[in-house]
């Protein structure tokens, strides 16, 4: 669901006399209101995220992290900034339930020791061939079979929780986390140095997304930008949610590896 539909649906008071109550006053109970009106932001975050987790990582639970996420945006948010506290708040819903999931550590470490493989075959290949190499290089590179190959795409993709958000994030002075793929506006700058590092690594990010195959990209941009489901995705490619899956995890294994090349340079 597209988050500008969400943001209709989280609408049910006035959110403008609350925050005013809230940030003028601190009042809990306008606080509490808050949290009421913005929580479908939390239940569509988790319910998109969920679909990419094993099964024994139940949704509600999702939830009970993203909360968090929210009462901190809540109790950060300055209503005066030119961002909406919907953009705001996604972000830091998202970076509590990855690192509560992190905490967890429910990642086997050969789905780990197998994603830095394929990313380091990934790189080679790219450099000895000059071009993306097919799925079947690089399984002949990690000496598997095409078939064992994209089931590995499978289990990282199951254990790569919104890796975009995760290859991408800077933090500023406060400690708080900011997804470079929300655009999120703000007039009142006060560090110039912070704002360009984030315009060079988006000018850097943007440039890496350009180089990659047509339909990795494609799956890209509706997810990240359209918000479409990996289902969704599939419907529009003609092809099965488990094939969508294996070219989001190959394309960001591959900016992943693009990134990190430049910084070593």
């Amino acid at each position: 669901m597209p988050l500008a539909r969400m943001e209709t649906r989280v609408r049910q008071t006035d959110p403008k006399e609350l925050w005013a109550r809230y940030k003028s006053t601190g009042d809990e109970k306008a606080r509490e209101q808050l949290v009421l009106n913005y929580s479908p932001l939390v239940k569509f975050v988790a319910g998109r995220m969920s679909s990419g987790l094993p099964a024994h990582i139940e949704e509600s639970d999702l939830i009970s992290y993203g909360l968090l996420g929210l009462i901190g945006a809540i109790e950060r948010f300055d209503p005066e900034r030119e961002i909406k506290f919907e953009t705001f708040a996604v972000s830091r819903i998202k970076g509590s339930i990855i690192d509560e999931l992190r905490s967890l550590d429910w990642v086997p470490r050969s789905v780990r020791a197998k994603a830095r493989e394929i990313e380091a075959a990934q790189t080679r290949l790219e450099h000895e061939l000059g071009r993306v190499p097919s799925d079947e290089e690089v399984a002949r590179e990690i000496d598997v079979s095409v078939e064992d190959f994209q089931e590995s795409l499978l289990q990282i993709s199951n254990s790569t929780v919104v890796a975009l958000d995760e290859l991408w994030t800077v933090s500023d002075s406060s400690g708080d986390q900011v997804s470079l793929l929300d655009t999120m506006k703000d007039p009142n700058a006060v560090d110039p140095a912070k704002e360009l590092g984030v315009s060079e690594l988006k000018d850097r990010l943007a440039h890496a997304i350009s180089k990659l195959p047509e339909r990795e990209k494609l799956v890209i941009a509706l997810y990240y930008y359209e918000n479409l489901t990996l289902r969704e995705i599939g419907e529009v490619l003609g092809v099965t949610e488990s094939r969508v899956s294996q070219l989001h995890t190959k394309a960001v294994l591959r900016l992943k590896s693009r990134l990190q090349s430049e910084v070593e340079v």
